[in-house]
C-alpha cells in the first residue's frame, strides 16, 4: 500500500532547518509539515540543530 523510501538524514534534517528559517513557523509546526509529507522528525531535533 505504501512505499518507504529512505532519504538522507542530512538532507532531511537540512530541509527542517530551511523551512524553519524561511517561514515563520515553530518547532512544532516544522515537526507537523515533515509529518504530513511522510517524513518522521521530532521538534526537540530540529530545535537542537537550530541552536
Amino acid at each position: 500500500m505504501f512505499q518507504l523510501l529512505e532519504l538522507p538524514l542530512a538532507e532531511v534534517i537540512s530541509h527542517a532547518v530551511w523551512l524553519y528559517f524561511r517561514f515563520p513557523l515553530s518547532y512544532w509546526e516544522v515537526e507537523e509539515l515533515m509529518l504530513q509529507r511522510g517524513v518522521v522528525v521530532s521538534y526537540i531535533l530540529v530545535q537542537g540543530v537550530v541552536r
